[in-house]
């Protein structure tokens, strides 16, 4: 019997040519040799069937649950937790903290929420995954700590709207309201949260649509880098010594608390530095973590203001979307022979403004071909 690869290493294709077994006894006619031949080769044929389709059904079946706890819901797959909506009061804005990959391995950071030895300590609003945008109104949603004169603003959950799980999907519908150093409120946001396993192999997907609208006569959203959606991800993460291109097959780098991340984008720009400032439709980035390439990508849909978006990209770890920021990006930018335009964005009250971006959490190295096949799923 022999087992022939085809195609990659995940593809075996069975010869059925029945050959006779060497270490059969020599009392064995050849007919019974290649009887038993045979049936063994057709029994693993069975097996590998069988398992394939096990593997098939247990992702398919992935049911994502909802815990509700004290100021938060824990997101439940599979019975195992893979991240946290956090809203409690204490919190200046909702987060997502942690995100965990299929196996349970973490990719954003926790601190300060948890202080970990030896880990990072620097920019303390940047936790896990969150939505804000600095500045609105004067206010500054995002370092909100720095609002001399005035109180600290909130970004304040208010409800849920639905709390639905189900079989490989589930979805969070919110209310928030933000409150501004003045203790205006100035914009209501809602959102959903879609919550996707096992329609692609290995990966987790949160589906995120969000609407800011106005409560007060005038909203005006200046472009400053600082914004939209973000992820501070976990150490490993980080662009550092270990940074490399990591490829499918290859043996990774070992694990690094400096960094073993690295960026790529839909341009095929690469590298924090090269992707900063600059429109994409999506960018991933890829690190090592217990002897597993895990990645993490935000992507953009068409449907969002300002597509495709400009990105906040630091190799210290921070990766964010923000179509709000396009004068400052273009004002920072080393191509400078066109005047800089700015978005300032600016709602009357009752006006609304859309976003739209799709975050999937992997694991095994993916190339940008395979991340841009799941942009072009996202969007048809």
């Amino acid at each position: 019997m022999a087992l022939q690869q085809d195609l990659g290493p995940r593809s075996w294709v069975l010869s059925l040519k029945c050959t006779p077994w060497t270490f059969l006894k020599p009392a064995v006619s050849q007919k019974e040799r290649r009887k038993d031949d045979c049936l063994m080769k057709r029994l693993i044929l069975v097996l590998v069937i069988l398992l394939a389709g096990a593997e098939a059904l247990a992702q398919a079946k992935a049911t994502v649950a909802f815990v509700e706890g004290r100021g938060k819901i824990d997101v439940m797959i599979a019975g195992e937790l893979f991240t946290t909506y956090l809203y409690g009061t204490e919190l200046t804005k909702p987060v997502l903290v942690p995100m965990r990959t299929p196996s349970g391995i973490e990719v954003t950071r926790r601190w300060p929420l948890t202080e970990l030895e030896g880990g990072s300590m620097d920019h303390l609003h940047h936790v896990g995954l969150f939505f804000c945008v600095d500045k609105v109104n004067g206010t500054n949603f995002w370092n909100y700590y720095r609002n001399p004169g005035g109180k600290e603003p909130k970004i304040k959950h208010v409800k849920f709207e639905k709390i639905a799980g189900g079989d490989g999907r589930g979805q969070l519908r919110t209310v928030s309201h933000w409150i501004d150093k003045n203790e205006q409120f100035v914009l209501e946001e809602k959102r959903s949260m879609t919550f996707v396993a096992g329609e692609h192999k290995s990966e987790y997907a949160i589906d995120f649509g969000i609407d800011l609208t106005a409560q007060v006569e005038k909203v005006v959203f200046e472009d400053i880098e600082e914004g939209v959606l973000a992820v501070r991800l976990s150490d490993y993460l980080r662009e550092g010594k270990r940074s490399v291109r990591l490829h499918a097959g290859e043996k990774p780098p070992k694990e690094d608390v400096s960094g073993t991340g690295r960026y790529f984008s839909s341009s095929g720009d690469e590298t924090a530095k090269n992707i900063w400032g600059k429109r994409h439709r999506w960018v991933a980035v890829q690190g090592v973590k217990a002897g597993k390439i895990v990645g993490l990508a935000i992507l953009n849909h068409p449907a969002g203001i300002n597509y495709p978006t400009y990105w906040h990209v630091r190799d210290y770890g921070l990766m964010s979307a923000n179509p709000l920021g396009q004068g400052d990006f273009q004002r920072q930018s080393k191509y400078k022979k066109n005047p800089v335009i700015p978005l300032k964005l600016t709602l009357e009250k009752g006006q609304a403004v859309h976003f739209r971006f799709l975050v999937i959490v992997y694991e095994g190295a993916r190339t940008k071909e395979q991340i841009e096949e799941r942009f072009r799923k996202f969007v048809k």
